[in-house]
């Protein structure tokens, strides 16, 4: 978000919190909306996380909504019973995490042992292209040889358009098969990609989508289909702090996390990755117009799955073109 460079430097640095955190000895409620693309989830994940890490007494919760919502009144009011009067209620013992499942109402939680689920273990997703033309393909338990994917860089597309248009130059999709059963994501998804830009500067976007779209969702950021996303700089491929100027056609392989989530995704529905360079809502606006090619033989999504393991039935039709 550094608009000169978008490097992580010492400004930054001295406005983040997680480096501010040796000295606190508070006790630690957090709150936020996995659907939160004001204030990122990950930002009080880290705070969270840290603070356990430290022994201070740490709780959260989660919604799936987006920016602001409190938890309910009955924790707060058990947790500054104990931590600001003194009050001897068991608080300690009470779920370390409160997560408001899908559909269900702010004020009634559901109780976990800690965040993420500690059953959620990582799942290697790979994507094989099977259309060119169509830039999209199948996301598949095992890895396949597949040629590299090719899209176009162009802002001014919507990131729904590009994921229910069959044939959008402007993003590769992969799906899953339908899913058989429900798919309880809990935690922070991780992409590995190698990726060349035809130009010495590229934005790179990554969303997590459930599929078919749900048109009904008419929320302006669709939390229903969109899942998780996350973004890299290319530039950034060796040092957060200091940008390197693309070579054009070189590959620079790129590993990063996207937005912590705690989602059931249903069964019948699929799940799509799509990768695209510029995100209208969160990166720079650059002229339309550049390519990007991704090597897939060295792209996975890693996903944090409850209980450790996925059944999808072998996709129909997954080999590439000219297979």
């Amino acid at each position: 978000m550094d608009r000169a460079t978008g490097d992580y430097n010492d400004f930054w640095a001295g406005r983040d919190y997680l480096n501010q955190m040796d000295s606190m000895k508070a006790a630690l409620f957090m709150s936020h909306g996995f659907n939160d693309w004001n204030v990122m989830p990950e930002h009080s994940y880290r705070i969270f996380k840290r603070a356990q890490e430290m022994g201070l007494p740490a709780k959260i919760y989660y919604h799936q909504g987006g920016h602001g919502g409190p938890p309910p009144m009955t924790l707060m009011n058990r947790w500054f019973t104990h931590y600001l009067h003194g009050v001897e209620n068991g608080v300690e013992q009470d779920a370390t995490a409160w997560i408001v499942r899908e559909n269900d109402d702010r004020g009634r939680p559901t109780p976990y042992e800690n965040y993420p689920h500690p059953e959620a273990a990582p799942v290697s997703f790979y994507p094989v292209l099977t259309t060119i033309a169509e830039h999209e393909g199948c996301l598949t338990l095992t890895p396949q040889e597949t040629p590299a994917g090719l899209l176009v860089d162009d802002v001014s597309v919507d990131t729904k358009d590009m994921a229910t248009d069959q044939r959008s130059p402007n993003r590769l999709l992969f799906t899953t098969p339908v899913l058989k059963e429900d798919l309880h994501i809990s935690g922070t998804p991780r992409l590995e990609v190698a990726v060349a830009a035809n130009k010495t500067a590229a934005n790179f976007s990554v969303y997590l989508v459930a599929l078919p779209w749900d048109e009904s969702d008419t929320r302006r950021y669709y939390p229903s289909n969109i899942i998780t996303r996350g973004w890299a700089d290319p530039q950034n491929s060796r040092s957060l702090r200091e940008s390197t100027t693309l070579v054009p056609s070189q590959y620079y392989q790129l590993s990063f996390d996207l937005q912590p989530d705690d989602q059931i995704i249903p069964a019948g529905r699929q799940l799509g990755l799509m990768l695209f360079s510029s995100d209208k809502d969160f990166t720079l606006h650059p002229r339309h117009g550049t390519v990007l090619q991704v090597d897939l033989s060295r792209t996975k999504l890693v996903l944090p799955v409850v209980g450790g393991a996925v059944e999808l039935d072998e996709p129909a039709g997954c080999a590439p073109e000219g297979e």
